[in-house]
């Protein structure tokens, strides 16, 4: 299990929400399996997107694209924070 967890701060999360459902076809092609947003609780514009991807290299190669530059410029988002993680458990109690 491969994820990818990126906190940013967008300018305004209605309109960055809009640009994120767009993409969803581009991301699901780039290797994208299922996500979760999360807001901070104190700040409605830091947003967490946490996601499983097919691997940490197609991961990579997408966040890094210069053509997603251009997305994350569109969508308001600021100082964006990648981590790219392997997965060791998961579970539920």
């Amino acid at each position: 299990m491969d994820h990818v967890l990126i906190i940013h701060s967008v300018r305004d999360y209605a309109a960055w929400k809009q640009v994120f459902d767009e993409a969803a076809a581009l991301r699901r092609r780039a290797g994208e399996l299922s996500y979760q947003l999360l807001r901070d609780e104190h700040d409605a514009n830091r947003v967490v997107h946490f996601s499983r991807w097919t691997s940490l290299a197609e991961a990579r190669a997408f966040f890094e694209s210069p053509g997603l530059e251009e997305i994350r410029r569109r969508a308001g988002v600021e100082a964006p924070e990648f981590n790219y993680l392997h997965g060791l458990e998961q579970g539920t109690l």
